[in-house]
């Protein structure tokens, strides 16, 4: 069954259609350099880029069409196109058919570093929400065993949830504790995050496994995170671990590429 979430989505795209395209500011697009080195289109789409990121341009603004922007500015429609497209493939932009180019928040960017998505989405000023789609008690897996340091079957706390961010979904997140946590309440995970949750517990973390990769998405999670079936996702596995060494819970998690990436800070030996 479809999150009512997402419903809810549907219910306001149907709401933004209706509403009428915004005429770019003239000031935006004055004294472009029509015959310098920098290329047109990555200057009207620098220009647009701040204009979305200083909350200019807010989320949610549907942009005048590129026919009536190119004629506007006296450019070619390719020009434009190109413009806009490179900041749909930043994320900022999206195309939706039956209401157009429409600002998005940009992607989330989240430096490797061990902390929670809840936190990250916080921080970053976004407006986190969860959905809890699985809540229940199961016995550890051979996997989940060994990943945890159980014993095969003993008692595991199995969530999974579906993360927004400004009401996009962004991320499924599936986890196993062991058995001291099988007692965190439904309600909680989805008002409050994991991490702050165990915090509470007295679980300082300190260390954590953490690999990153991409796959396609599978049908229920294209529908969960309302891309196209096939979509790409990036996926982060991670084992933390506390300050005495034991294993606290194993993340399986997915998220939107187009909306999500991992920063990572590279120092040479």
């Amino acid at each position: 069954m479809r999150p009512v979430l997402l419903l809810h989505n549907r219910t306001k795209e149907a709401s933004l259609a209706r509403q009428p395209e915004v005429k770019l500011p003239a000031e935006l697009f004055r004294d472009l350099e029509r015959s310098g080195p920098v290329p047109l289109y990555y200057q009207i789409s620098n220009r647009l880029e701040d204009a979305i990121t200083s909350g200019q341009l807010p989320a949610g603004t549907r942009l005048e069409n590129e026919i009536a922007l190119s004629e506007r500015l006296g450019l070619s429609r390719p020009t434009v196109r190109r413009a806009i497209q490179e900041l749909v493939d930043k994320g900022l932009l999206v195309r939706r058919r039956g209401i157009g180019t429409q600002v998005v928040h940009g992607q989330v960017s989240r430096k490797v570093e061990l902390t929670s998505l809840n936190e990250d989405l916080r921080e970053s000023g976004r407006r986190p929400a969860t959905t809890v789609l699985v809540h229940e008690v199961v016995p550890a897996d051979d996997a989940v065993a060994r990943a945890l340091v159980v014993q095969p079957g003993s008692p595991t706390l199995h969530i999974r949830r579906l993360r927004t961010a400004d009401g996009t979904p962004l991320a499924i997140l599936d986890n196993h504790l062991p058995e001291a946590y099988t007692d965190l309440d439904r309600e909680d995970l989805q008002e409050r995050g994991l991490y702050e949750l165990l915090r509470e517990r007295g679980v300082v973390f300190s260390v954590a496994k953490q690999v990153i990769g991409a796959r396609h998405c599978t049908a229920k999670e294209a529908e969960l995170l309302d891309v196209p079936k096939t979509s790409a996702a990036l996926t982060m596995s991670r084992t933390a671990f506390d300050n005495n060494g034991m294993a606290i819970e194993l993340g399986e998690h997915c998220y939107r590429p187009d909306l999500y990436s991992f920063e990572i800070m590279l120092v040479s030996r």
